[in-house]
Protein backbone atom coordinates (compact mmCIF):
# COMPACT_ATOMS: atom_id res chain seq x y z
CA UNK A 1 0.00 0.00 0.00
CA UNK A 2 1.41 3.23 -1.27
CA UNK A 3 1.41 6.79 1.47
CA UNK A 4 1.21 10.13 0.04
CA UNK A 5 0.58 13.29 2.23
CA UNK A 6 -1.91 14.39 -0.21
CA UNK A 7 -3.87 12.18 -2.96
CA UNK A 8 -5.61 14.06 -5.76
CA UNK A 9 -8.43 12.08 -7.77
CA UNK A 10 -8.14 13.60 -11.30
CA UNK A 11 -5.78 15.13 -13.57
CA UNK A 12 -7.65 17.62 -15.28
CA UNK A 13 -6.15 21.49 -15.29
CA UNK A 14 -7.82 21.40 -11.47
CA UNK A 15 -5.62 18.29 -10.44
CA UNK A 16 -2.56 19.10 -12.02
CA UNK A 17 -2.75 22.71 -10.56
CA UNK A 18 -3.43 21.35 -6.83
CA UNK A 19 -0.30 18.88 -7.77
CA UNK A 20 2.03 21.57 -8.86
CA UNK A 21 1.45 24.07 -6.39
CA UNK A 22 1.46 21.09 -3.57
CA UNK A 23 4.76 19.15 -4.67
CA UNK A 24 6.27 23.04 -4.83
CA UNK A 25 5.52 23.23 -0.92
CA UNK A 26 7.53 19.72 -0.66
CA UNK A 27 4.81 17.52 0.05
CA UNK A 28 4.43 13.83 -1.08
CA UNK A 29 1.67 14.27 -3.82
CA UNK A 30 -0.14 11.32 -6.13
CA UNK A 31 -2.08 12.65 -8.33
CA UNK A 32 -4.64 9.36 -9.50
CA UNK A 33 -6.28 9.56 -12.40
CA UNK A 34 -8.69 7.18 -14.85
CA UNK A 35 -7.57 8.48 -18.13
CA UNK A 36 -10.63 10.66 -19.10
CA UNK A 37 -10.42 14.46 -18.52
CA UNK A 38 -12.67 16.27 -20.58
CA UNK A 39 -9.92 18.90 -21.16
CA UNK A 40 -7.96 15.92 -22.93
CA UNK A 41 -10.78 16.31 -25.57
CA UNK A 42 -10.79 19.99 -25.90
CA UNK A 43 -10.02 21.22 -29.31
CA UNK A 44 -7.93 24.53 -29.90
CA UNK A 45 -9.01 27.16 -26.74
CA UNK A 46 -8.19 30.67 -27.48
CA UNK A 47 -9.57 31.76 -23.85
CA UNK A 48 -6.61 30.21 -21.68
CA UNK A 49 -4.92 33.39 -20.38
CA UNK A 50 -0.98 33.38 -21.97
CA UNK A 51 -1.74 31.14 -25.23
CA UNK A 52 -2.38 33.76 -27.75
CA UNK A 53 -2.29 31.70 -30.37
CA UNK A 54 -4.45 28.80 -28.63
CA UNK A 55 -3.50 25.32 -27.00
CA UNK A 56 -5.41 22.10 -27.42
CA UNK A 57 -6.61 20.85 -24.08
CA UNK A 58 -4.21 17.36 -24.45
CA UNK A 59 -1.39 20.03 -24.93
CA UNK A 60 -2.26 22.11 -22.20
CA UNK A 61 -2.43 18.46 -19.96
CA UNK A 62 0.84 17.27 -21.10
CA UNK A 63 2.19 20.87 -20.28
CA UNK A 64 0.46 20.53 -16.81
CA UNK A 65 1.82 17.20 -16.38
CA UNK A 66 5.45 17.89 -16.79
CA UNK A 67 5.48 20.81 -14.85
CA UNK A 68 4.30 18.83 -11.84
CA UNK A 69 6.29 15.91 -11.76
CA UNK A 70 9.10 17.80 -12.36
CA UNK A 71 9.08 19.36 -8.93
CA UNK A 72 8.12 15.67 -7.48
CA UNK A 73 4.11 14.97 -8.04
CA UNK A 74 3.66 11.33 -9.08
CA UNK A 75 0.85 10.46 -11.60
CA UNK A 76 -0.38 7.13 -11.88
CA UNK A 77 -3.35 5.90 -13.89
CA UNK A 78 -5.58 4.22 -11.91
CA UNK A 79 -9.74 4.31 -11.72
CA UNK A 80 -10.40 4.92 -7.65
CA UNK A 81 -13.69 3.27 -6.77
CA UNK A 82 -14.07 4.29 -3.49
CA UNK A 83 -12.36 6.37 -0.99
CA UNK A 84 -13.14 5.59 3.07
CA UNK A 85 -12.00 8.02 6.22
CA UNK A 86 -9.70 6.34 8.55
CA UNK A 87 -8.44 7.71 11.50
CA UNK A 88 -5.22 9.26 10.24
CA UNK A 89 -6.89 9.94 6.80
CA UNK A 90 -7.80 8.14 3.91
CA UNK A 91 -7.58 5.38 2.08
CA UNK A 92 -8.63 4.89 -1.82
CA UNK A 93 -8.68 1.79 -3.56
CA UNK A 94 -8.49 1.33 -7.18
CA UNK A 95 -8.89 -2.56 -8.58
CA UNK A 96 -5.49 -3.61 -8.12
CA UNK A 97 -3.92 -1.12 -5.84
CA UNK A 98 -4.64 1.08 -2.53
CA UNK A 99 -3.15 3.97 -1.79
CA UNK A 100 -3.28 6.22 2.18
CA UNK A 101 -3.27 9.83 2.20
CA UNK A 102 -3.57 12.35 5.06
CA UNK A 103 -5.56 14.54 3.14
CA UNK A 104 -7.83 14.07 -0.57
CA UNK A 105 -8.45 16.69 -3.29
CA UNK A 106 -11.46 15.25 -5.46
CA UNK A 107 -11.02 16.90 -8.89
CA UNK A 108 -13.19 14.31 -11.00
CA UNK A 109 -14.64 16.55 -13.10
CA UNK A 110 -18.03 15.95 -14.89
CA UNK A 111 -18.88 13.52 -18.29
CA UNK A 112 -20.62 15.51 -20.62
CA UNK A 113 -24.06 14.41 -22.43
CA UNK A 114 -23.35 13.79 -25.93
CA UNK A 115 -24.92 13.58 -29.02
CA UNK A 116 -25.57 10.08 -31.18
CA UNK A 117 -22.65 10.08 -33.18
CA UNK A 118 -19.61 7.05 -33.27
CA UNK A 119 -16.35 7.91 -31.23
CA UNK A 120 -14.33 8.62 -33.59
CA UNK A 121 -17.09 10.82 -35.87
CA UNK A 122 -17.48 12.59 -32.66
CA UNK A 123 -14.69 13.35 -32.11
CA UNK A 124 -13.23 14.60 -35.76
CA UNK A 125 -16.70 16.94 -35.64
CA UNK A 126 -15.06 18.60 -32.56
CA UNK A 127 -11.65 18.98 -34.06
CA UNK A 128 -13.12 20.14 -36.91
CA UNK A 129 -15.27 22.82 -35.07
CA UNK A 130 -18.51 21.97 -36.28
CA UNK A 131 -19.52 20.81 -33.17
CA UNK A 132 -18.78 22.44 -30.07
CA UNK A 133 -19.89 22.01 -26.43
CA UNK A 134 -18.86 25.11 -24.51
CA UNK A 135 -20.00 28.48 -25.80
CA UNK A 136 -18.19 30.83 -22.98
CA UNK A 137 -14.96 28.83 -24.45
CA UNK A 138 -15.37 29.32 -28.35
CA UNK A 139 -18.26 31.09 -28.91
CA UNK A 140 -16.18 34.10 -30.25
CA UNK A 141 -15.05 31.77 -32.98
CA UNK A 142 -18.61 31.86 -34.45
CA UNK A 143 -18.69 35.28 -34.83
CA UNK A 144 -21.15 36.01 -37.32
CA UNK A 145 -21.28 32.56 -38.41
CA UNK A 146 -24.38 30.25 -38.48
CA UNK A 147 -24.78 28.54 -35.25
CA UNK A 148 -27.50 25.85 -33.80
CA UNK A 149 -28.54 24.47 -30.55
CA UNK A 150 -29.70 20.94 -29.90
CA UNK A 151 -31.77 20.81 -27.10
CA UNK A 152 -34.99 22.44 -26.64
CA UNK A 153 -35.60 22.96 -22.41
CA UNK A 154 -34.13 25.96 -20.42
CA UNK A 155 -30.79 24.88 -20.45
CA UNK A 156 -31.10 25.36 -24.84
CA UNK A 157 -33.28 28.33 -24.64
CA UNK A 158 -30.65 29.82 -22.45
CA UNK A 159 -27.48 28.64 -24.52
CA UNK A 160 -29.38 30.01 -27.85
CA UNK A 161 -29.87 33.18 -26.05
CA UNK A 162 -25.82 33.59 -25.06
CA UNK A 163 -24.67 32.46 -28.96
CA UNK A 164 -27.18 34.94 -30.04
CA UNK A 165 -24.41 37.98 -28.27
CA UNK A 166 -22.12 36.61 -30.97
CA UNK A 167 -24.30 36.24 -34.22
CA UNK A 168 -27.51 37.01 -35.54
CA UNK A 169 -27.84 33.67 -36.92
CA UNK A 170 -28.98 31.30 -34.20
CA UNK A 171 -31.39 28.06 -34.30
CA UNK A 172 -32.82 26.18 -31.54
CA UNK A 173 -33.90 22.64 -32.25
CA UNK A 174 -35.31 19.84 -30.01
CA UNK A 175 -33.44 16.56 -29.29
CA UNK A 176 -36.82 14.39 -29.04
CA UNK A 177 -39.56 17.00 -28.19
CA UNK A 178 -40.02 20.58 -27.29
CA UNK A 179 -40.30 21.58 -23.20
CA UNK A 180 -39.93 25.53 -23.65
CA UNK A 181 -43.02 27.06 -21.94
CA UNK A 182 -44.61 29.68 -23.79
CA UNK A 183 -42.66 33.01 -21.88
CA UNK A 184 -39.48 30.96 -22.85
CA UNK A 185 -40.89 31.20 -26.81
CA UNK A 186 -41.77 34.26 -26.58
CA UNK A 187 -38.32 35.70 -25.26
CA UNK A 188 -36.43 33.55 -27.48
CA UNK A 189 -38.55 35.10 -30.41
CA UNK A 190 -38.13 38.52 -29.41
CA UNK A 191 -34.33 38.28 -29.63
CA UNK A 192 -34.27 36.99 -33.35
CA UNK A 193 -33.66 33.00 -32.65
CA UNK A 194 -35.72 30.64 -34.70
CA UNK A 195 -37.13 27.57 -32.96
CA UNK A 196 -37.55 24.65 -35.12
CA UNK A 197 -40.17 21.16 -34.24
CA UNK A 198 -39.30 18.00 -34.64
CA UNK A 199 -37.05 15.46 -33.10
CA UNK A 200 -33.66 14.89 -34.00
CA UNK A 201 -33.65 12.06 -36.28
CA UNK A 202 -29.55 12.52 -36.90
CA UNK A 203 -26.53 14.32 -37.65
CA UNK A 204 -24.28 14.49 -40.79
CA UNK A 205 -21.11 16.36 -39.98
CA UNK A 206 -18.77 17.63 -42.66
CA UNK A 207 -15.18 19.31 -42.06
CA UNK A 208 -17.08 22.71 -42.67
CA UNK A 209 -20.25 22.40 -41.45
CA UNK A 210 -23.33 20.52 -39.46
CA UNK A 211 -25.89 19.16 -41.59
CA UNK A 212 -29.22 18.33 -38.96
CA UNK A 213 -31.97 16.14 -39.84
CA UNK A 214 -35.00 16.58 -38.51
CA UNK A 215 -38.07 13.88 -38.32
CA UNK A 216 -40.32 15.30 -40.93
CA UNK A 217 -37.42 15.57 -44.07
CA UNK A 218 -36.81 19.26 -42.09
CA UNK A 219 -33.01 19.67 -42.84
CA UNK A 220 -30.52 22.66 -41.32
CA UNK A 221 -26.88 23.14 -42.09
CA UNK A 222 -25.25 25.62 -39.11
CA UNK A 223 -21.30 26.31 -39.24
CA UNK A 224 -21.59 24.94 -35.55
CA UNK A 225 -23.51 22.87 -33.29
CA UNK A 226 -24.12 23.61 -30.18
CA UNK A 227 -25.71 20.52 -27.84
CA UNK A 228 -27.16 21.54 -24.56
CA UNK A 229 -27.79 18.05 -23.27
CA UNK A 230 -26.40 19.12 -19.53
CA UNK A 231 -23.51 17.67 -17.81
CA UNK A 232 -23.08 14.76 -14.88
CA UNK A 233 -20.68 15.57 -12.51
CA UNK A 234 -18.52 12.84 -11.00
CA UNK A 235 -19.11 13.70 -7.29
CA UNK A 236 -20.25 10.05 -6.61
CA UNK A 237 -16.81 9.30 -3.99
CA UNK A 238 -16.95 13.03 -2.23
CA UNK A 239 -20.86 12.61 -1.49
CA UNK A 240 -20.29 9.01 -0.44
CA UNK A 241 -17.45 10.78 2.38
CA UNK A 242 -20.07 13.12 3.43
CA UNK A 243 -19.70 15.51 1.08
CA UNK A 244 -22.18 18.83 0.90
CA UNK A 245 -23.95 19.58 -2.66
CA UNK A 246 -24.66 22.23 -4.73
CA UNK A 247 -27.41 22.08 -7.48
CA UNK A 248 -27.67 19.77 -10.79
CA UNK A 249 -25.72 16.98 -8.35
CA UNK A 250 -22.42 18.87 -8.00
CA UNK A 251 -20.61 19.88 -5.35
CA UNK A 252 -20.65 22.67 -3.32
CA UNK A 253 -19.05 25.57 -4.29
CA UNK A 254 -17.06 26.53 -0.95
CA UNK A 255 -15.64 23.22 -1.55
CA UNK A 256 -12.17 24.33 -2.83
CA UNK A 257 -11.78 26.09 0.36
CA UNK A 258 -13.16 23.10 2.23
CA UNK A 259 -15.42 19.88 0.95
CA UNK A 260 -17.35 19.50 4.38
CA UNK A 261 -15.10 16.45 5.89
CA UNK A 262 -11.99 16.79 7.77
CA UNK A 263 -8.94 16.69 5.37
CA UNK A 264 -11.41 16.77 2.16
CA UNK A 265 -11.28 19.54 -0.17
CA UNK A 266 -12.73 19.21 -3.67
CA UNK A 267 -11.72 21.46 -7.28
CA UNK A 268 -12.61 22.27 -10.78
CA UNK A 269 -15.94 21.08 -12.74
CA UNK A 270 -17.05 18.81 -10.27
CA UNK A 271 -17.59 22.18 -7.71
CA UNK A 272 -20.74 24.04 -8.78
CA UNK A 273 -19.94 27.35 -10.56
CA UNK A 274 -18.36 28.47 -13.76
CA UNK A 275 -16.96 25.23 -15.34
CA UNK A 276 -13.79 26.49 -17.46
CA UNK A 277 -10.03 25.49 -16.95
CA UNK A 278 -8.74 28.99 -15.45
CA UNK A 279 -11.46 28.43 -13.12
CA UNK A 280 -10.11 25.03 -12.48
CA UNK A 281 -6.60 26.20 -12.23
CA UNK A 282 -8.04 28.60 -9.34
CA UNK A 283 -9.61 26.05 -7.40
CA UNK A 284 -6.54 23.96 -7.38
CA UNK A 285 -4.81 26.25 -6.28
CA UNK A 286 -7.12 27.22 -3.73
CA UNK A 287 -7.49 23.22 -2.79
CA UNK A 288 -4.05 22.48 -2.87
CA UNK A 289 -3.03 25.60 -0.22
CA UNK A 290 -5.70 25.00 2.20
CA UNK A 291 -4.83 21.24 2.50
CA UNK A 292 -1.04 22.18 3.19
CA UNK A 293 -1.66 24.59 5.86
CA UNK A 294 -4.23 22.07 7.09
CA UNK A 295 -1.42 19.88 6.95
CA UNK A 296 0.90 22.20 8.93
CA UNK A 297 -1.32 22.83 11.76
CA UNK A 298 -1.38 19.14 12.50
CA UNK A 299 2.44 19.15 12.17
CA UNK A 300 2.44 21.96 14.55
CA UNK A 301 4.43 24.04 11.75
CA UNK A 302 1.70 27.17 12.24
CA UNK A 303 1.06 29.67 15.28
CA UNK A 304 -1.33 28.91 17.50
CA UNK A 305 -4.12 31.31 18.10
Amino acid sequence: MQTADVAIVGAGPAGLTAALYLARYHRRVVVLHDGTSRALRGPMAHNVPGFPDGISGRALVNLMQRQATEVGAEIIEARIDDIARRPDGFILNAAQDSWTARAVIVATGVDMNEVDLPAEVHQRAIADGVLRYCPICDGYEGTDRVMGVIGCDSNGAAEALFLRQFTSNVTLMPLNWSELTADETAQLKAAGVRVLQGALDRLEPHSDRMVVHLEGGQVVTVDTLYPALGLRPRSELAVRLGAPQGQGDCLAPESPFGAGVEGLWAAGDVVEGLDQITVAMGHGAIAATKAHNWLREQEGHTLRT
